[in-house]
């Protein structure tokens, strides 16, 4: 649920009563993956999705169905061989639906209410819900927030109660906490008593960060093309070019940060992380190799350069010149962007945009057309399909 959480917390500051579907399973070719979500308050307006339209019907009338009864449920949708039209998912997969009421009145809204409020403002917030176990415990949430490397009691801090074992709620904080840390959002299996060994109780961990960043070295017509994708990505996107002509509001309206200054400079002084995608389109040299060296050493999720193969070339022999290693370059993806043949700025910031998001996903770039390979990839140790970059 908070992936629609700037409404949702809309709701909750308008004090509207509210029924929250989110998918917490899904299996095969599912078109939406775990935490994705569909609301409908006591007015019958909807907001979200958990199937991309094919079983939004049924949802809607089990979210009109839990606010008027009080209680969650957990429905499971497939796809129907004997009926194409039946209630299932077309598309053969198979999801399961955690559909629960969140009544102005009831007790758990606090902390619904700040969960949502958390996500909204894209602070980091992870938010625990057993959806399989004992009825009384099903949909009962507990609000996590990372730990702090101070331990400052402001810090890594969690509200609510799965309602079982006291043991309970504290594994599900550390697992919720391991989660949150990793930018994923997913589910653990334990005992009723919180012990590991067990497995009457399975639980869903959503996780909100803040978004990810894209920072995008050289102020060119390129880049404002793919700052507009890349937040259409939902990244906070960063332009950084050390001349100041170039770098202005006006030429880049919807970036998100504009700063002035050699690109290795920035790159060593920023805060980065392994969700992070650095853009290199300036393709000159007495920029690229210094900004190169540093960013192939980061810990980061993508690392992109602009220019011809014969820029490449050029600019892998420079970056040996200065000590990166065969391993630090193969992290490089030079020429930036898909063979889309692409021409415009417009085309080259999909091209561009569309490799870091198979880079993401596990993906090839290759046509779908004829191809049997999975329509969807989840990649080991990654973030989930509805995880925060994200």
């Amino acid at each position: 649920m908070l992936d629609i959480a700037a409404d949702l917390n809309r709701w909750v500051e308008e004090g509207r009563d509210f029924a929250v579907a989110t998918v917490v399973s899904v299996g095969g070719s599912a078109p939406r993956g775990p935490g994705a979500a569909l609301a409908v308050d006591g007015e019958g307006t909807v907001i979200g999705s958990v199937s991309g339209g094919c079983v939004e019907g049924a949802v809607y009338d089990l979210c009109v169905q839990a606010l008027e009864q009080g209680e969650a449920v957990v429905e499971r949708f497939g796809y129907s061989d004997d009926d194409a039209f039946a209630v299932g998912l077309t598309c053969g997969g198979v999801i399961e639906v955690l559909v629960a009421p969140v009544a102005a009145d009831a007790p758990d809204r606090a902390v619904f209410a700040a969960a949502l409020s958390a996500a909204a403002r894209g602070e980091a917030a992870a938010l625990a819900r057993v959806f399989k176990g004992p009825a009384e415990l099903l949909g009962r949430p507990l609000l996590v927030t990372p730990a702090g490397p101070d331990g400052d009691g402001r810090h890594g801090s969690y509200e609510g109660t799965l309602g079982g074992h006291p043991d309970l709620d504290r594994t599900a904080v550390g697992e919720s906490r391991a989660l949150l840390a990793a930018g994923r959002t997913g589910e653990f299996v334990v005992s009723e008593s919180g012990a590991h060994c067990g497995s009457a109780v399975t639980v869903l961990v959503e996780s909100s960060q803040p978004p990810p960043r894209m920072i995008v070295f050289g102020a060119v017509d390129f880049a404002a093309a793919l700052v507009r994708a890349g937040k259409f990505l939902g990244y906070h996107v960063t332009v950084c070019d050390a001349r100041p002509v170039f770098a202005t509001r006006a030429r880049f309206p919807e970036a998100d940060d504009i700063v002035i200054e050699w690109p290795h400079r920035y790159l060593r002084g920023t805060e980065t992380d392994p969700r992070t995608v650095l853009c290199v389109l300036t393709h000159d040299a007495k920029f690229d190799v210094p900004l190169l060296a540093a960013a192939l050493r980061l810990p980061v999720a993508f690392v992109g350069a602009m220019g011809s193969r014969r820029t490449h070339e050029d600019r892998n022999r420079r970056l040996r010149e200065v000590g990166v290693t065969e391993a630090e370059l193969a992290r490089l993806r030079s020429p930036i962007g898909l063979d889309l043949g692409a021409r415009t700025p417009e085309e080259t910031a999909v091209s561009i945009a569309a490799e870091i998001v198979a880079a993401r996903q596990g993906g090839t770039g290759r046509p779908l057309t004829g191809a049997r390979t999975p329509i969807h990839h989840d990649v080991p140790g990654g973030p989930s399909r509805a995880g925060a970059m994200v």
